[in-house]
Order: structure tokens, then C-alpha cells, then sequence
């Protein structure tokens, strides 16, 4: 009698919640309602998202990203993204007589909020972030002479401050939680007055994003993360799942960039998307596992989300007459109240 081995059940562990947190979602509305109210072009200084295809699809129905603020002709809507800008940004598009919406995440805009604050009570301020993302270069400039950036334990040796009875830690809002609270031991290590944001800064959606994956890591041999490669909360994902338990972890934009080698020997994958990520992406990809045998999907449910910010209050002005207005030298700032657009 031959005994038939049963080939391992394949399955999908889908990551809840995933995808589009609350500040990204308003950011691209944002986008779309500008384009809708005010016509193309709406130009955006920076990507509004670090998601290639949600640029992409912007860019189609007439959104333009420049990487300056220089780059975006007199007279013209300038959008900034949900990275958040420096203060200096904001001048610039004042020189440059633009109309401005501001699309900054309410979170980032906290932790700008309390750069300030602590700059003004002259404390050094820690900012723990990644050297170069826009978040940390528009949170930096808020006060430029108080923040010295430390970017994880290997930087805090090197930290020096003026009294170590003032000192404070901010973050980026978009860092893997394990690694920030290591580096904070550190820096507590080093100087045990430092004290902590009244509120933590790490954004929600990014704790429960990591959540998810730490959950779904020990059992899944492969997990798959869909998000770009400059997104920040997107790569700590891979991190994290490797961290939790799981064999392999990637990172991939789309479907077609999933390599089918990676499915040798694997019998549960993984599967999220970091909070900037469209759910057609993540559909796309359950697509390709399922085609390979991957049929079975199973929720893995960190948290609930129901956070909603409301939309950037300069779409409720008409920002075209505003801007030529600019442009003619009738008003040297941004007119305060004016007549909506027509369909709000």
C-alpha cells in the first residue's frame, strides 16, 4: 500500500491594518481636490507620499512634483507634502508670490509644534530620525540651533549638549518602535535628565503596522511588504518581520516584482503595506499568491483604526484668485477670507 505525503495547506496571512493611514489618505485628497477645484496644474513640493504608484497617478490627472520650492512658476498653487516643510519653505513661496495649501500630517505637525516649544524654553532636543528624509529636514528647521539629529544607537556617543538638566527626545514619526526606544535607552544611559515628549510620536498607524507584522512573523516563512523603498515606515516593516521570526521578508511596489523563488519550501507568507500604499496594490499581490496556490487568507488583527483628519482648511478659499492676486502686488500675503470655489 503506498502512503500519499499531503503537500502543506498554503496559506496568506493578511496583515489588519495596513495601508493608507489617516494623514496619508488627507494628503491625497488633498491632491485630487485641488486638481478638481482648481484645474492642473497643482504643483507639489515633494513626492506628497513616498508611494510610486499613488505619484504616478497624480501626475496623470495633472499634479506636478518639484523638488524646490524655485521650480514652481510665480502665480501658481503650490501643495506641501505630508512630510512637512521647513519654516524656510514657507518664505521661499512667499518670495516666489504662490499660493499655498499645507498638507502636512497633523502628526508631524505636532512634533514641529513641540520643536518649538522646547526650543523657546532652550532645551537641546534629540531628534531620533533617518539623516536626509524630508520629515526630519522640515521638523530640524524649526529650530535649527536646538536639534542635533541622532540617527539610532550608534550615533549617541557622539552627542554632546549645553546642560544636561535641558535635554528632551523627539522622533521622526515613522521609525521602526523597537530600535527608537533603544535608542532612547541609550541617550537615557547618557544623560538620565533626558526627558520625553508629552505625547508619544511615533504615528499610530506605524505602531500598528509593526504590530501586525511582529504578530504574523512567527508563522509566516515569507513575509511580503508593498511599499516603496524611500518610504520609512514601509522598510521598517521588512525589518520588523525579520526580527519577529519569519525566514525572508521584501519589499516590492507591485506584484510583477515578486520573485517565485522566494516561495521555495514556503507554506504561509505574510502580507502588508506601509501606510502610504493603495489597497489595489495589496489586492494585486493576494492575485499573484493566489494563482500560485496561495487561496487561503487569514486576518492577523492588531488594532482598530477609526482616526479621520479633516481636509487642509486653504481648499475652502479660491486659491487661483488669491495667487493672482500675488502675482499683481494687490496684497503682499495670502488673502485670509475669500469666496469658496464654486461646488463647495
Amino acid at each position: 500500500m503506498v502512503h500519499m505525503t499531503a503537500s502543506p495547506r498554503r496559506r496568506v496571512l493578511l496583515a489588519a491594518p495596513r495601508g493608507y493611514c489617516a494623514g496619508v489618505d488627507r494628503a491625497v485628497i488633498a491632491v485630487e481636490k485641488a486638481l478638481e477645484q482648481y484645474g492642473a496644474p497643482i504643483y507639489v513640493r515633494h513626492e506628497i507620499v513616498h508611494n510610486k504608484y499613488v505619484v504616478q497617478t497624480l501626475e496623470k490627472k495633472g499634479a506636478i512634483f518639484v523638488e524646490r520650492t524655485a521650480e514652481v512658476p510665480e502665480g501658481s498653487i503650490v501643495m506641501f507634502s505630508a512630510h512637512g516643510v521647513a519654516p524656510v519653505v514657507h518664505e521661499e513661496a512667499a518670495v516666489g508670490k504662490l499660493a499655498t495649501i499645507d498638507a502636512t500630517c497633523p502628526l508631524v505637525t505636532k512634533v514641529h509644534k513641540e520643536a518649538v516649544r522646547f526650543a523657546n524654553e532652550d532645551y537641546d532636543i534629540l531628534l531620533i530620525g533617518h539623516e536626509g528624509h524630508e520629515e526630519v529636514i522640515g521638523t530640524s528647521g524649526e529650530a535649527p540651533d536646538h536639534i542635533t539629529l541622532v540617527d539610532g544607537p550608534k550615533d549617541v556617543a557622539k552627542v554632546e549638549v549645553r546642560d544636561e538638566s535641558k535635554v528632551v527626545w523627539l522622533s521622526q514619526t515613522t521609525l521602526s518602535v523597537d530600535e527608537t526606544m533603544e535608542t532612547v535607552d541609550a541617550l537615557k544611559e547618557k544623560f538620565p535628565q533626558l526627558i520625553s515628549p508629552p505625547s508619544d510620536d511615533i504615528c499610530y498607524a506605524t505602531q500598528n503596522r509593526q504590530l501586525a507584522v511582529k504578530q504574523m512573523g512567527e508563522e509566516a516563512e515569507l513575509v511580503i511588504v508593498v511599499g516603496s523603498k524611500n518610504s520609512s515606515n514601509s522598510v521598517r516593516l521588512v525589518e520588523v518581520a525579520k526580527l519577529a521570526g519569519s525566514r525572508a521578508a521584501y519589499l516590492v511596489d507591485f506584484a510583477d516584482e515578486i520573485d517565485e523563488a522566494w516561495l521555495e519550501g514556503v507554506s504561509t507568507v505574510g502580507v502588508t503595506s506601509g501606510a502610504s500604499v493603495p489597497e489595489i496594490l495589496v489586492e494585486q499581490v493576494l492575485e499573484w499568491l493566489t494563482q500560485r496556490g496561495f487561496e487561503d487568507v487569514e486576518i492577523v488583527k492588531a488594532a482598530e483604526e477609526s482616526i479621520t483628519f479633516s481636509l487642509p482648511k486653504e481648499l475652502r478659499r479660491d486659491l487661483r484668485a488669491e495667487a493672482a492676486e500675488l502675482v499683481a502686488g494687490r496684497t503682499g500675503t495670502a488673502v485670509k477670507t475669500a469666496t469658496p470655489p464654486s461646488g463647495e
